[in-house]
């Protein structure tokens, strides 16, 4: 069985058709790039071959390459493993530079065979590189098609030629969102950026009847023409300084330097743009090579890509229980996590019933998703016809009789036991006997809240984060009595609305709470202490993450940081660990600054909700030490306040899948994606040095930075959390 195969049709057109076989997706593996070497070395020495077309033999064209391919290159070269990726890149430029020069004589640029490309659909990765090695790229009229290159998504970059060719045929400028930020477009956008040239109802049709009308001249790449200049201006042109320039500002900017991808890439471009085109393939090639090397890249790789795709198909779903789609879902509670649950299951086509204690409440929680779909109408990614049949899924009503057949629930209400448990009793009085009954709880244990249904191995928590629409994630929490049968249906749930699912087991704060809540109260302790919050904030984004522990909470309120400390120190009692950020919390609390919510809090804002600057009380309460401390010190300390607590989570068997540790932490609070996610952070800092800095930790600050005992054992042995827990995976290597 073959990747690639290749006819000859009557007019003397090669067509190679990509075809894996067993796969719904073309992708790119070591044996089919040799296989498509010999089949366009056959065509370009067969005398009665005319041109080529190389097309795909399913709806799509491709989704990028096997990243086995890069683990084995480097794997294969023993003690050289640059050498090794380096030498393979290279052979794939080697393959797609053929397929560009076409076997034309390289001083006069004529007696090649055009070779066009043929896209049904998607066609993203080496999928949209190896279409531009050809002489003309074809789209079907597939507004569903994604044509892109997104690499720098999961820490690397198009390194088969993508990035050289991009930039050459685009200019730099032009080339930044597709490459820089991983912009995928439809066909039709596609070609209005210049990425590909015709979009046309016959693909296939339209690239045999160019195949064999082309022109010598119509074979010649710009960059291989006499006089070549880059679009928008090279490095040294002053047209295209001052774009280079600005590129590294905006990389810098975007980045703060925390991800070593979008560096390596815009290097590449900067030293290739300035030297003729095969030299600039090498540059790319070494970069290439360079941001492989960089653990960071596998670490990206392997949760960003394998780890969270495998979560999403199932991998810790129980394998003996029966498909468990919803079809019928009822959502109790219409505030705005109730409205968010309520939207993304009606977009997947589920019929949803809306409660709430009257029915101007539940309204107004459908409310939400109209004005959601009335944005899209004006963006022009909804249609009027469209919204009407998304609403017309969502039923808003108070009551409960409503509620009859559905197979699921989620209760989103108060966050307060005593209002959770009566919801569940007079809930579970109306629907179906087999109906699998879900909290939304953030923070109250599972296991409790199931005291007060009849049926506890029907009973699950499904922790979503808001704003519900746009995050990736969804916690699921499996109770100390909960079946198998309703963890497949919150698995198959989160499938149908298409988010990334981890499951836990039950205990205080779950898993993303556990870890969130220790990083955002290691801030508030050193505000206390005098350290200067706009550094604290900044530490933290220069080690990756979106915003600032003291921002993140302005976000999700002081009074709910204040409830959250009260609720667990009346459940704790005398365990509770008395902290100075509890002090700092209540005080906010007190003065009336809640957050971005009340226009006040950390931050001042003006009255459209804009953030000023950080409020001057604060500094004003706790004045600034003066040195301040060191950035790593600051970085170290809000770093280690999560890692230890998801080591604790493994320790403790809250986790079950280290992969869902990394997964859940980068998609639910934005831990450090460059890193992999906390246990993969450790295992690139190494498991003794992890060790040996939580002593000086706890030595300098206390004992919330004590080595947990599993983490000591394994820096003891030397070995690594993927080494030891991880599935075996070559990708990642």
């Amino acid at each position: 069985m073959t990747d690639f195969t290749m006819e000859k049709d009557a007019d003397g057109v090669a067509i190679v058709t990509w075809d894996c076989p067993g796969k719904s997706m073309n992708v790119m593996s070591g044996e089919a790039l040799i296989e498509l070497g010999d089949l366009i070395d056959t065509a370009l020495t067969d005398d009665t071959v005319k041109g080529i077309v190389i097309t795909s033999g399913k709806k799509d064209f491709a989704g990028g390459m096997d990243l086995n391919v890069l683990a084995d290159m480097k794997t294969g070269a023993g003690d050289n493993p640059a050498q090794g990726l380096f030498d393979g890149i290279m052979q794939m430029h080697g393959l797609l530079r053929k397929i560009e020069l076409a076997g034309m004589d390289l001083k006069t640029k004529k007696g090649g065979k055009p070779i066009a490309a043929a896209l049904p659909g998607t066609a993203v990765g080496i999928g949209l590189e190896l279409p531009l090695s050809t002489h003309r790229i074809f789209a079907a009229e597939n507004p569903k098609a994604k044509i892109g290159l997104p690499e720098i998504m999961v820490g690397i970059f198009p390194g088969a030629g993508g990035t050289t060719r991009l930039v050459r045929k685009l200019g730099a400028m032009a080339a930044s969102p597709f490459l820089l930020q991983g912009k995928l477009v439809d066909p039709k956008k596609a070609k209005g950026a210049g990425i590909i040239d015709e979009v046309v109802a016959d693909p296939v049709a339209a690239a045999k009847d160019w195949v064999l009308n082309a022109k010598d001249a119509d074979l010649v790449k710009p960059w291989d023409a006499k006089g070549y200049k880059m679009p928008g201006g090279a490095p040294y042109h002053p047209a295209g300084f001052p774009t280079f320039v600005g590129a590294s500002a905006m990389v810098n900017a975007n980045t703060n330097g925390a991800f070593p991808a979008a560096k390596a890439l815009l290097s590449a471009v900067y030293e290739g743009a300035m030297v003729p085109f095969d030299t600039a393939l090498k540059i790319e090639a070494r970069w290439f090579t360079h941001i492989l090397m960089n653990p960071s890249s596998s670490a990206m790789i392997r949760s960003l890509f394998l780890n969270k795709e495998a979560l999403e198909k199932g991998a810790v779903r129980p394998q003996d229980i029966p498909d468990q789609s919803v079809k019928k879902l009822g959502v109790l509670g219409a505030g705005m996590m109730g409205a968010g649950i309520a939207l993304v299951s009606a977009q997947a086509g589920m019929e949803v019933v809306l409660i709430d204690r009257d029915q101007a409440a539940a309204d107004k929680g459908k409310a939400y998703s109209e004005t959601y779909l009335d944005k899209g109408i004006k963006r022009g990614k909804v249609t009027a016809e469209k919204k009407e049949a998304m609403l017309s899924l969502i039923t808003a009503t108070p009551d409960l009789d409503a509620l009859k057949g559905c197979d699921l629930i989620i209760e989103a209400v108060f966050e307060d036991p005593g209002v959770k448990a009566e919801m569940t009793k007079k809930v579970e009085a109306i629907i179906p006997e087999d109906c699998i009954f879900a909290s939304n709880t953030s923070t109250l244990p599972i296991t409790e809240l199931a005291k007060a249904s009849k049926r506890s191995e029907q009973f699950i928590g499904i922790h979503f984060f808001s704003p519900v629409e746009k995050m990736l994630l969804v916690e699921i929490i499996k109770g100390k009595e909960t079946g198998d049968r309703a963890v497949a249906k919150a698995l198959d749930y989160v499938r149908q609305i298409r988010k990334t699912p981890i499951v836990v087991n039950d205990a205080r704060f779950f898993y993303c709470n556990r870890c969130i809540i220790p990083y955002m109260n290691e801030a508030m302790r050193m505000v206390t202490e005098g350290v200067s919050p706009v550094l604290i904030d900044h530490a933290a984004q220069q080690l990756g993450f979106p915003v600032g522990p003291i921002q993140l909470t302005d976000e999700t309120s002081i009074d709910l940081g204040a409830k959250i400390a009260r609720a667990t120190k009346l459940a704790m009692g005398n365990a509770y660990p008395e902290s100075p950020s509890d002090d700092l919390i209540f005080w906010m609390e007190g003065e009336g600054r809640l957050g971005r919510k009340s226009k006040a809090g950390f931050f001042d804002y003006d009255e459209s909700g804009k953030r000023q600057g950080y409020w001057k009380g604060m500094v004003d309460k706790y004045p600034l030490t003066d040195p301040q401390p060191d950035l790593i010190e600051v970085q170290e300390r809000l770093m280690f306040a999560q890692v230890l607590e998801a080591v604790r989570a493994l320790e403790e068997g809250v986790l079950m899948d280290i992969r869902e540790g990394d997964v859940g932490a980068i998609l639910a609070w934005g831990f450090a994606p460059w890193s992999g996610g906390p246990l993969s952070w450790i295992d690139i800092i190494g498991t003794p040095y992890a060790a040996e800095r939580c002593d000086q930790l706890t030595e300098a600050y206390g004992d919330r930075f004590a080595c947990p005992p599993l983490l000591r054992e394994m820096a003891e042995k030397g070995q690594t959390f993927y080494g030891r827990f991880g599935k075996e995976d070559k990708a990642a290597a």
